[in-house]
């Protein structure tokens, strides 16, 4: 169960859906979505009730540009109001979890979340699903030129099938990365982590959960 959560007093806006766990840990996730999604994504959704079940308190949400137009992609100019977005989801969820907050986001969501915390630690850690290190085809153009500056630890969940980034260009993206990482592979996934459409990997939440809690103690 999750109920809508919205935060209009700040700029750009908090938007999307709290997850309560019964139990709560004292812990927070903040999770966000790609460029061609929304805090509905199937995958967010099942990865926000797998977390609340082990007594995280989860937000969804919708980034500024999303929350602008309904459909299409982040113009030029939205990628700073979109971070500036994340940080001011972390400070509602501090409000809201008296422990530790993660931020963790789908590809564009989590390059925009990355690039945040490299530049103001305002989290304690990263969940990067499906990072785009590089559009496809095009590995030259690598996305990694503020993970030297990324010092809060990272999971990184990737599809071995992804065109966005092979295991092997990952692995080397980790070591830029002066903090401690780990890397979950979902083997035969694309970008998508298998959650395309109506088709959803069951396990997936339950092992990216448990890897996270290994990480993160």
């Amino acid at each position: 169960m999750y109920e809508e959560v919205s935060n209009f007093t700040v700029d750009p806006p908090v938007q999307g859906f709290l997850h309560r766990p019964l139990s709560p840990s004292g812990d927070g996730l903040i999770l966000t979505h790609g460029a061609g999604g929304n805090a509905q994504m199937a995958l967010l959704v099942a990865l926000a009730e797998a977390f609340a079940g082990a007594g995280f308190m989860v937000i969804r949400c919708n980034l500024p540009f999303r929350q602008k137009r309904s459909f299409g992609g982040p113009g030029r100019g939205d990628a700073v109001r979109d971070r500036e977005g994340l940080k001011n989801a972390v400070a509602a969820m501090r409000k809201l979890a008296s422990g530790r907050v993660f931020l963790g986001g789908q590809s564009y969501g989590g390059r925009q979340a990355s690039m945040l915390l490299a530049d103001e630690p305002v989290a304690d850690g990263l969940l990067l699903l499906s990072y785009p290190l590089h559009p496809p085809g095009k590995p030259e153009q690598l996305r990694t030129e503020h993970l030297p500056r990324l010092r809060v630890s990272t999971l990184f969940v990737e599809g071995t099938r992804d065109p966005f980034g092979t295991m092997e260009e990952i692995e080397a993206a980790r070591k830029l990365i002066p903090a401690k990482t780990e890397l979950l592979t979902v083997e035969g996934a694309g970008h998508d982590l298998g959650f395309k459409g109506k088709t959803k990997s069951a396990e997936l939440p339950g092992r990216v959960l448990g890897t996270f809690q290994q990480l993160f103690g």
